[in-house]
């Protein structure tokens, strides 16, 4: 297996990647692990993709995860599958509302608390967003990859991958 899973926050990508590797062991990369050095600092865009490919040449079998559409492109060229995980905007609030503590991104369920509000404002700007991490960017990719690919935008299809 080589599936990258893209899609806007709390659309259910780190969610479903942990659901698929537990029904049949892989890798996984959320790209989160590669994007950023110390939390909001952004990485040069070489290096992320150079770890992401590093990643690739290291497993057998893999699930990335992000939306990060300029590292995806990168690197899409590996995959066996794209699956755009589309549930629209008031479903992905609803999982950034209700989503466990992340101790990998925050030292404290109160520290992510606090950034909720930003990140729900980040969330509802997806269909407007012109760079890499808005659904223009993502509808770009998803419909120019030539592969196997699936575009669900309805969680009750998340089981079917």
């Amino acid at each position: 297996m080589k599936l990258i899973l893209l899609g806007n926050a709390g659309s259910g990508k780190s969610t479903l990647s942990k659901k698929i590797i537990a029904r049949e062991p892989a890798a996984r990369l959320s790209l989160d692990e590669v994007a950023f050095h110390n939390g909001a600092e952004r990485r040069p865009l070489k290096e992320s993709i150079a770890d992401v490919k590093k990643f690739i040449q290291s497993h057998d079998s893999w699930v990335i995860e992000g939306c990060y559409a300029n590292i995806i492109k990168a690197v899409l060229d590996e995959c066996e599958e794209l699956v755009f995980l589309n549930p629209g905007v008031d479903t992905c609030i609803a999982h950034c509302r209700s989503r466990p503590w992340e101790p990998e991104k925050f030292n404290s369920i109160e520290e992510q608390d606090e950034n909720l509000n930003n990140l729900i404002e980040w969330v509802q700007s997806y269909g407007k967003r012109t760079d890499e991490y808005g659904l223009g960017s993502h509808k770009y990719l998803f419909e120019s990859f030539s592969g196997k690919k699936r575009e669900l935008k309805n969680t009750a299809e998340y089981e079917s991958v």
